[in-house]
């Protein structure tokens, strides 16, 4: 059975109505002329809703952890690279960026959700009950199709919606991904690390021959 748990970005509602809060006062605060008593005021009202923000965050990530530790005596999460995946989105001076604009806001979007966070509250909280947490490769979750296994970046119509150009095989993307993940979490439990390791190297060598 495949339980898929919500993103860990904090309550929904909440949290966007703090992030809608704080550009209003961020654009109050840039109106305002630098270290005034005006300014250092409207500095203190950002700072506030940037700690509330972090507040709704950290709550929403223990009791999120809290809750799953305490009902799964094993839990697969993807071995996401958080700190690869938010790379600085301006590159270097030799290899300068394209669309530094859209891989900033990925990159802000990213450490918004404290990825790591989760994974490292959940890691220590699966221990502490008697679990145990398996992190497996993210390669092409989003885009192997669980049913046939065919591999496509094609499979994602959508951000949202998968269907398989194979088998036609249809589901949302994300339960697509959350499904894929738990299979090769029960691979890796069958065949240890090294076997499970092999195993996806050879799967990663193919994909890359067909899309070649």
């Amino acid at each position: 059975m495949v339980h898929q748990y919500p993103n860990p970005a904090g309550s929904g509602a909440i949290h966007t109505c703090h992030h809608h809060e704080y550009r209003y006062r961020l654009r109050r605060m840039a109106h305002k002329q630098k270290f005034s008593n005006n300014w250092k005021k409207a500095k203190a009202k950002v700072q506030k809703i940037h700690t509330q923000i972090a507040n709704t965050r950290r709550d929403f990530l223990h009791k999120a952890t809290t809750t799953i530790s305490q009902n799964h005596a094993v839990v697969f999460v993807e071995d996401l690279q958080v700190r690869n995946m938010s790379k600085s989105a301006a590159g270097t001076v030799e290899n300068p960026s394209k669309n530094v604009a859209a891989k900033s806001g990925l990159n802000k979007a990213i450490l918004d959700q404290g990825w790591g966070e989760f994974r490292r509250q959940l890691d220590y909280k699966m221990a502490w009950n008697g679990g145990i947490l398996f992190a497996v490769p993210a390669h092409y979750t989003s885009q192997e199709c669980p049913e046939c296994h065919h591999v496509s970046a094609d499979n994602r119509q959508t951000q949202a919606r998968f269907v398989c150009v194979k088998c036609h095989y249809e589901n949302h993307a994300d339960h697509v991904g959350a499904i894929n993940v738990v299979e090769r979490g029960h691979r890796l439990l069958a065949c240890g690390d090294a076997a499970f390791s092999r195993s996806m190297k050879q799967e990663l060598a193919e994909v890359s021959q067909l899309s070649s």
